[in-house]
């Protein structure tokens, strides 16, 4: 899958006079990249398109244009981008309330691990989480998890031919039944695939 060069990134100067147009656009384009999971839980899944918004929001932000600022905002944001096995997503649990968010939090303890999705009747993809950093303490969980979907070689070609996708959470303290993913947000997760040449 590609990774973002700084020729793919535009100056500050016209990031500027873009962002306002890009900035939509890529509001429209993470409708189809967001999954709720409940009232309280959703994932946020990364592309080519979230990255480089990031990466050009990021770069404004601390007004860099040096090449080596530049080189150092692609090199931490590039893992997130999928790799055409995979599915990259930030998972939120969102409550309002902060008082109601501790407690709920400590009871969803190592929610991160169960989450899955399922391709069709196939095996259900539970995520690797947190390979960054630790994100669960004793006490309670994280209320952000950066979570990685590794599908198999049958799992893609399943979802490319057609196949439901399916979602859901395996955890006493926030379960959630299997439901089946929308059709524009299957699509959107499926156009992230590559099955590999034989």
């Amino acid at each position: 899958m590609p990774q973002l060069t700084r020729a793919d990134l535009w100056s500050l100067e016209e990031y500027a006079l873009r962002r306002d147009e890009f900035r939509a656009e890529v509001m429209a384009h993470k409708k189809t990249r967001q999954l709720a999971l409940g009232k309280h839980a959703r994932l946020y899944f990364e592309d080519l398109t979230t990255i480089r918004y990031q990466i050009q929001e990021m770069l404004r932000i601390e007004k860099t244009f040096e090449a080596v600022g530049i080189e150092d905002e692609l090199n931490a944001y590039n893992p997130l981008i999928p790799d055409g096995h995979n599915w990259k997503a930030t998972f939120m649990i969102e409550y309002g309330d902060p008082v109601e968010r501790a407690e709920r939090l400590r009871e969803m303890k190592g929610i991160e691990d169960v989450v899955w999705l399922q391709v069709g009747d196939l095996a259900r993809i539970y995520p690797i989480a947190d390979e960054d950093l630790e994100r669960e303490n004793e006490e309670k969980t994280s209320s952000v998890h950066f979570l990685r979907f590794e599908l198999n070689q049958e799992q893609i070609a399943t979802l490319i031919g057609g196949a439901a996708l399916y979602a859901g959470i395996d955890h006493a303290g926030y379960p959630i039944e299997k439901f089946e993913v929308v059709g524009a947000i299957r699509d959107s997760l499926a156009s992230d695939l590559q099955p590999t040449a034989h």
